[in-house]
């Protein structure tokens, strides 16, 4: 009963989601404040559907109903409990709602705390987010349902439902505390940065391009950001003692996947400092959101599509092609509206000097995605030359550390320099004040 009921919430979740994404566009093109209430509305609907979904998958956890394909794959009898509700993002069609589960929370948050505050914005990031919330519910429903039944599949006959006496168990390795913790603060992380992007693409639609978008944006970034960051600690941790690698981080490909947009999301979080300080970077600004939700979503993909060989992914999977259908249209959508923009994206300011606070906040974001390509072109590298040339070449640790420790020690330097510079111009008598000392120190 709990799997039928949680298969009609993920149906009911679909319908609504859809709704709410043409109720928001056309309420937005008509002018109709009725039709814009019903895909809010119709967006709280789809974070109680999906809540609903999440609880029948947990109780069926519970209760070690193994006519259902996910359970049994991923669960037995003798798992402790706080384990079987761990499972729920243990393997691919969990994890996935899970994703899509939290989406739904973010945006019910969003809507709840904004929606008057921004009234001439939030239908347009209501549409946004629950854009990306369809295309997960799609997949939810359409390809990775985690409530399809055990059969056991003959060539000869149809299909036929069985119910194993005990599940295979999660994976020992998933068996773990930190494993309880670890994937659901990265997915707070992850899914975090849809909704910066939401009011981007909203403040790029709307043309409000002043300081009251990037003002809300760099709030969200930082929550999302500081999940990201406590999921990263914790599965280095996780590594050091349940892998064995002697080490919390060994440049494994989802480690990355993880660390991509942490690099990006530290980037924005600098450099919005300037555009609210002296309206510059504008543009900077929101390629710095589109890039940190494309590459969340990147993550994910890389996590599930198969396409590299990580103790941490997921087995080869069908839903890649998916996400990457998904990615060239999120990202071409986000540039069209950026190139459309641009005269409305004029800076108030121009930097005045290189010896300043602002280029050194530049600096430290050019350095900073410097090493997220690093990080990219090594981690993609055995994909690309496998596809260009017929073999797989591995890029290993030696390859991130003697790249990212260069750009680690100027990171370093920035920070310690960057605060201590004036703002526009540092003068020469700000410079002697400020670096004479420390320097006689040193």
């Amino acid at each position: 009963m709990a799997a039928q009921f949680g298969q009609f919430a993920l149906a009911l979740a679909w319908v609504v989601t859809a709704y709410s994404v043409v109720a928001s566009v056309l309420g937005i093109r008509f002018k109709h404040d009725k039709l814009i209430a019903s895909g809010r509305n119709a967006a709280l609907a789809a974070t109680a559907s999906i809540t609903t979904a999440i609880i029948c998958l947990g109780y069926l956890f519970a209760v070690s109903d193994f006519s259902i394909k996910y359970i049994a794959a991923h669960s037995n009898r003798d798992l402790p409990i706080y384990f079987k509700i761990s499972s729920i993002w243990g393997g691919q069609e969990g994890s996935l709602l899970f994703w899509g589960w939290l989406l739904t929370v973010y945006t019910a948050l969003v809507v709840i705390q904004n929606w008057r505050k921004h009234s001439a914005m939030m239908p347009y990031v209501t549409a946004v987010l629950m854009a990306t919330s369809l295309f997960f519910t799609s997949m939810h429903l359409f390809a990775v349902n985690p409530f399809n039944q055990t059969v056991i599949v003959s060539s000869q006959v149809s299909p036929i439902p069985f119910v194993p006496r005990d599940g295979a168990g999660l994976n020992p390795l998933l068996q773990d505390a930190y494993m309880v913790i670890h994937p659901p603060m990265l997915y707070l992380g992850f899914v975090g940065f849809a909704v910066p992007f939401a009011f981007a693409m909203a403040a790029l639609i709307t043309k409000q391009l002043g300081d009251t978008w990037i003002r809300t944006t760099r709030r969200w970034t930082m929550v999302a950001w500081m999940f990201l960051s406590i999921g990263i600690l914790l599965g280095g941790k996780w590594a050091y003692h349940e892998l064995g690698w002697g080490g919390f981080w060994a440049w494994d490909p989802v480690e990355n996947a993880s660390l991509m947009p942490w690099l990006i999301g530290t980037a924005f979080l600098h450099s919005v400092m300037v555009q609210e300080k002296k309206g510059m970077l504008k543009v900077w600004n929101v390629v710095l959101v589109i890039m940190a939700y494309i590459m969340a979503i990147f993550g994910t993909f890389l996590t599930r599509s198969g396409v590299v060989n990580s103790v941490h992914a997921f087995a080869q999977s069908s839903i890649g092609g998916y996400f990457a259908a998904f990615l060239i249209i999120a990202l071409s959508g986000a540039l069209y509206l950026l190139f459309d923009r641009l005269p409305h994206l004029k800076s108030d300011n121009q930097m005045e000097s290189m010896i300043s606070r602002e280029s050194s906040f530049l600096f430290n974001n050019l350095i900073l995605l410097a090493a997220c390509f690093a990080v990219f072109w090594g981690t993609m590298f055995p994909v690309i030359s496998e596809a260009i040339k017929g073999v797989k070449i591995t890029v290993g640790p030696p390859f991130f550390n003697k790249v990212n420790v260069p750009i680690a020690i100027f990171l370093m330097f920035l920070t310690g320099v960057g605060p201590l510079l004036a703002w526009r111009k540092a003068s020469t008598n700000s410079l002697k004040r400020n670096f004479l000392s420390p320097a006689i120190m040193a």
